[in-house]
């Protein structure tokens, strides 16, 4: 709880219902929510890799949800060193429930598992920088905090499925990393990891090439799967197969 920041600390207080707990040991973990039903509750600002072990070791056992959220509105607001805002404008990024998969990434077969859901919050926050970035080392850094002002949606994922649904829908022909991007609204490099996901979930897969640009189809299943009974995390495929 020393380290956590206040997007991390004011997502759980929200999440937090009648009779759960907080920093709940559970074996050799520190739960961050534990439901009164038995459900472990994960809030992941960040990347999804430090959460393995603990999905690893639990998932098979128990019923767990990782809470991710992202920044659908943003405002920078700059402060001076007392914390008196100095302006504020909004921020022209925009996080949909796509950007999951630049996490997700990390185990996109675990999605399959029948104990897993994930919980995208799309949030209107605000996030908090100084008044001149500092500098370490010829590098200009300016991490900020991110604060909660809103939660404008919640979207849960319990399987291919509905991952399916939060996206725009996907073409019945054949795509190319780059039409992806463009129905996404997102750059190529998350275009490229939601492929993966898509791939290894079994939503899509390879439809030869166009030119030398890979082609992707969506296939005519749910999409249910690529990981083996128990949703143990599979080795990468060669990403090079979802490059433009």
């Amino acid at each position: 709880m020393l380290r956590e920041g206040p997007l991390h600390a004011a997502v759980k207080a929200l999440l937090a219902e009648p009779g759960d707990r907080l920093e709940v040991p559970v074996g050799r973990f520190v739960i961050d929510l534990v439901r009164a039903d038995g459900e472990l509750v994960e809030v992941q600002t960040g990347g999804f890799g430090p959460l393995g072990k603990k999905l690893d070791a639990l998932l098979d056992a128990h019923r767990m949800r990782v809470v991710h959220p992202v920044a659908a509105e943003r405002r920078i607001v700059r402060v001076d060193d007392l914390g008196q805002v100095l302006g504020a404008r909004r921020s022209p990024k925009r996080a949909t429930a796509a950007d999951v998969f630049d996490k997700l990434v990390t185990f996109p077969s675990l999605v399959s598992h029948p104990n897993l859901t994930i919980e995208v919050l799309l949030l209107r926050e605000d996030h908090i920088r100084r008044s001149q970035p500092s500098t370490t080392r010829r590098r200009t850094r300016d991490p900020g905090e991110r604060r909660l002002v809103d939660v404008i949606d919640r979207i849960v994922l319990r399987s291919p499925r509905d991952f399916l649904a939060a996206l725009p829908a996907l073409p019945l022909e054949p795509f190319t990393t780059r039409e992806l991007a463009a129905l996404l609204g997102c750059g190529t490099p998350l275009a490229q990891r939601a492929l993966y996901c898509l791939r290894m979930t079994g939503i899509v897969e390879a439809a030869g090439k166009r030119g030398r640009a890979p082609l992707h189809v969506r296939t005519l299943g749910d999409g249910a799967g690529s990981s083996d009974a128990t949703g143990s995390r599979r080795p990468r495929e060669d990403a090079a197969d979802v490059l433009v």
